[in-house]
């Protein structure tokens, strides 16, 4: 199989999806790795590693389009590669469907098979290759929500650990899943105020059982949520729905519940956000203002850190690519519950139920696709 690994072209986006030492991998299994030229230099991988590890450089990502059975991305395409997606390709990657219907449209209409990382699940509902970079923007969300409440930056001009005599900042976390369980550890070990809400009875009370004196828990209900935004000085949105929408937790009229220079950072916002006034910036341009509330809300907070999220991602990431190379895509996510439940689109059909609703398109099971691939297909 010829596997593709194109730069990414989103904003200030540095990671890459293959490592040298993956592809070492891949072609030692016999595969063929074409990697466009600089893709990986800036998470500090420059191209000689590439080649040292058998991957064939080009200057081109067309030809990275053109040429490859599967290629690997750490983002969703832009809409400039959307024309390059071809039927029977695969493209494994983070896909994010339920937040942008264009995106779901253009993918659906040129037949690829989408396999999108976020919706790799365990049978214990563990999603591999999301909890990574959930670990990554979790913490990041606490260094840049500090960093916003600076006053040059527009904030209220808060330390979130106060000094001896001034209290801390009061830090309102929204999700106790992955992103926020290291959002909380980060701003409790600065010292911050910090609460927790979640509708999981079974992780608040797990949370109670592994979180420090000064993180509280609270089962999150509408009045909890705008109890507790009135008080914060930082909220921190880490809601997540596998594979729809988020819901809107946070109302545009709540704002006005909300101290002046106080800050929102939604995790969530690559999921269409938890906060209703919240829309997608960039690390160029990560803020905005509304109703005196500062939002940030970049949707790849993880590209900031290339270098700890690359590595990170390929870890998990780099099994499940070895799999479908090795077996071909169909074959691979028969042996595989879990790859299977990443298949979202096969030949223009939906195969994840969460995107066919968010846009009301037909639903079909991934399992209808499902047949042994002949063994020259894989090469």
């Amino acid at each position: 199989m010829i596997i593709g690994v194109p730069t990414e072209l989103k904003t200030d986006e540095y990671r890459v999806s293959l490592v040298p030492s993956g592809a070492e991998m891949l072609t030692s299994a016999g595969h063929s790795v074409l990697v466009e030229s600089r893709a990986g230099e800036g998470s500090g991988f420059p191209d000689e590693l590439y080649r040292e590890a058998g991957a064939e450089i080009t200057a081109q990502a067309a030809e990275i389009w053109a040429r490859a059975d599967m290629v690997l991305k750490v983002k969703e395409p832009v809409e400039r590669e959307w024309p390059q997606l071809r039927g029977a390709q695969v493209v494994f990657t983070y896909f994010h469907f339920a937040a942008s219907e264009a995106l779901t449209r253009a993918v659906r209409g040129s037949g690829c098979v989408a396999v999108a990382y976020e919706t790799v699940e365990l049978d214990n509902g563990e999603l591999p290759l999301l909890t990574p970079m959930s670990e990554v923007a979790g913490r990041m969300a606490v260094q840049e929500g500090a960093r916003y409440l600076e006053r040059p930056s527009g904030g209220r001009g808060m330390l979130l650990g106060g000094v001896p005599g001034v209290p801390p900042a009061d830090v309102v976390i929204l999700g106790g899943g992955v992103a926020g369980t290291h959002a909380a550890k980060m701003a409790a070990g600065l010292g911050a105020h910090v609460t927790i809400l979640d509708i999981s009875l079974h992780r608040l009370r797990y949370l109670a059982d592994v979180m420090p004196a000064n993180v509280e828990l609270v089962y999150s209900t509408r009045h909890d949520i705008q109890r507790e935004i009135e008080r914060a000085d930082l909220v921190i949105g880490a809601v997540l729905v596998t594979g729809k929408k988020a819901p809107i937790l946070i109302r545009r009229e709540d704002l006005k519940r909300m101290k002046p220079g106080s800050v929102i950072v939604d995790v969530a916002v690559d999921q269409g956000g938890c906060v209703e006034s919240i829309r997608p910036t960039t690390h160029e341009d990560p803020t905005f203002v509304v109703d005196g509330v500062v939002h940030y809300g970049v949707a790849n907070i993880p590209g900031a850190v290339p270098r700890t999220s690359t590595l990170a991602l390929t870890n998990a990431t780099l099994p499940y690519a070895v799999a479908l190379a090795n077996a071909g895509w169909r074959a691979a996510c028969l042996r595989d519950r879990a790859l299977r439940r990443g298949v979202n689109m096969v030949d223009g059909a939906i195969t994840y139920a969460g995107v066919a609703e968010a846009f009301g398109f037909e639903y079909r099971p991934v399992e209808e696709f499902l047949v042994e691939e002949p063994h020259s297909l894989t090469r």
